[in-house]
C-alpha cells in the first residue's frame, strides 16, 4: 500500500476547475483531504470492491481511488467542462484501473451498482436557497452503497447521524479536516480562506 503522503503528492499535480460554476458549489477538494480520505477507505478494505465518486467534478477522488486498484471505479459529474478535465487528468496520472465517467445526476446516478464504496464532496447548500443540498447525495448513497465516505460542513454530525438512521446506516468513523480555498467566486472577499470540514465514513444496509 501506498503512502498517504505519496498519494497526495500524485493527486496535487491534477487540474482543478477551469471555470468553477457557483450554482453547482463546484470547489476543488485538496489534495491532503482526497488523500487522508482515501487512505482510510483503503485500511478499511473499502477499496476492494467497486468505487462510485457522485459529483466527481475535476475527479480528484474517483482518481485517487483508481490509484489503490480496486476492481471498478466509477465517476458520476453532470457538469460536461469538469468531466473534459477529468478525462485529462486520468490521462496525465496513469492509474492502473481505467475510470467510467458518467455524465448525470449524481444524487440520481443512472448505475446498476450495488454494494459499492461511494466517496464524495457533495455541495454543502452554502447557498440560503441551497440548504443541505448534501442530503441528497447522502440519499443517493444509501441506495448505491455498501459504506460511503462524505464531506460535510463542520458541525455536521447530528444531521449526517439522523440521515444515516433514517436510511438504516450509522457513522462509524469521522475526522475534520479543512479546506484551503482560494478565491473563485465575485462574493469572495478574502484570497485565501480555511473552511473546517468533516468526513463521514457510514456503513448503509
Amino acid at each position: 500500500m501506498a503512502s498517504r503522503r505519496a498519494l497526495e503528492r500524485r493527486l496535487a499535480a491534477l487540474r482543478g476547475f477551469e471555470a468553477p460554476r457557483v450554482e453547482l458549489e463546484q470547489y476543488p477538494t485538496p489534495a491532503d483531504l482526497a488523500a487522508s480520505l482515501l487512505h482510510l477507505a483503503d485500511l478499511l478494505g473499502d477499496l476492494d470492491r467497486p468505487v462510485v465518486d457522485l459529483g466527481a467534478g475535476t475527479g480528484v477522488l474517483a482518481l485517487g481511488a483508481a490509484l489503490r486498484s480496486p476492481p471498478r471505479v466509477v465517476g458520476v459529474e453532470r457538469d460536461r467542462d469538469a468531466l473534459e478535465t477529468a478525462r485529462a487528468n486520468e490521462r496525465r496520472l496513469g492509474a492502473p484501473v481505467a475510470v467510467d465517467w458518467v455524465q448525470g445526476d449524481a444524487t440520481r446516478p443512472p448505475l446498476a451498482i450495488e454494494a459499492a464504496t461511494v466517496v464524495m464532496n457533495p455541495p454543502f447548500g452554502a447557498q440560503r436557497s441551497r440548504r443541505h443540498a448534501d442530503r441528497a447525495f447522502l440519499e443517493a448513497a444509501a441506495g448505491l452503497g455498501a459504506v460511503s465516505y462524505s464531506v460535510h460542513n463542520a458541525g455536521s454530525r447530528a444531521f449526517v447521524e439522523a440521515l444515516a438512521r433514517d436510511h438504516g446506516g450509522r457513522v462509524t468513523r469521522t475526522f475534520g479536516a479543512t479546506l484551503d480555498l482560494d478565491r473563485q467566486f465575485p462574493f469572495h472577499d478574502r484570497d485565501r480562506a480555511e473552511l473546517p470540514v468533516e468526513v463521514y465514513r457510514i456503513e448503509w444496509p
